[in-house]
């Protein structure tokens, strides 16, 4: 399996959803999908998915997901990403080519609007719990590695510095920054 099978699979999930704006609920319609896969297939699909999460472990999209989020822990910043994933390819590729661009998605505006956090920790998951559910037993250990690139160190200032927030992420600043925070 590929990457191609995870968009393949979230794709599918979102379809299947008469409102696929939750991430969690993407998560459940994609776990049950894949739980109807052999075990190997399941395992086979771990890797893939970590592959899309550690591709998008970078440091402008943290600052996003912090700006977006209120702040992003690292447990928060992969479970952004989880939401990330959910959103489908072509939010993803876009966000990791223009983070600010998330500024323009439906659920970010919504999310500033209702001062709302957008997490997908169920995304993670997806194969640790589809194998659960076929096969009884947990994915084995074996099944993914992770390995995080660098993060770019253009992008080591720190998030909560709003001035700096305004020059990269103009857009995402003007939807969840107050006016006088330049």
């Amino acid at each position: 399996m590929d990457t191609t099978d995870v968009w393949h699979l979230i794709d599918q999930a979102r379809a299947d959803l008469t409102d696929p704006r939750d991430a969690d609920d993407i998560a459940a319609r994609a776990t049950s999908l894949l739980a109807g896969r052999p075990p190997a297939d399941i395992e086979a699909f771990a890797q893939p998915l970590w592959d899309l999460l550690a591709h998008s472990y970078r440091a402008d999209l943290w600052a996003a997901a912090y700006t977006i989020n209120g702040g992003a822990s690292d447990d928060g910043f992969d479970y952004f990403r989880g939401w990330l994933i959910a959103q489908g390819q072509a939010t993803y590729d876009q966000a990791l080519t223009d983070p600010d661009s998330l500024a323009d998605h439906p659920a970010v505006i919504q999310a500033a609007a209702d001062e709302m956090e957008l997490s997908g920790e169920d995304i993670l998951g997806i194969a640790w719990t589809a194998h659960r559910q076929a096969s009884g037993k947990d994915l084995p250990d074996n099944a993914f590695t992770i390995t995080y690139p660098d993060l770019d160190p253009a992008w080591d200032f720190d998030f909560d510095n709003p001035e700096e927030i305004h020059r990269r992420l103009p857009k995402l600043a003007a939807l969840f920054l107050e006016p006088d925070e330049t």
